[in-house]
């Protein structure tokens, strides 16, 4: 740290570009400041109601698997030759 003519050493802040998570606007905090909306926006947001969280099981969508009749796979030897490897090492 490099100090004054006075002998005190300058106070260094360190501090980060954010962007506003109401209005998208950009402005510059403190590092480590847990703020995530801008100085304009922090009463309006303060005025909204709390968000309401459902209690309960999280039910994730299950489909029936599905099934494929009368399906045959061939593989003719010519297509074989296609997928082989080009030579060297993988």
């Amino acid at each position: 740290m490099r100090s004054d003519h006075n002998g005190d050493k300058n106070k260094q802040v360190g501090v980060e570009l954010k962007y506003c998570e109401h209005c998208g606007g950009l402005w510059v905090r403190e590092c480590g400041a847990g703020t995530v909306y801008c100085e304009k926006c922090q009463p309006k947001v303060a005025d909204l109601p709390a968000a309401k969280m459902r209690r309960g099981r999280l039910a994730l969508p299950v489909r029936p698997h599905t099934a494929v009749e009368d399906y045959e796979f061939e593989i003719e030897l010519e297509d074989l030759k296609d997928l082989e490897a080009a030579g060297g090492v993988a």
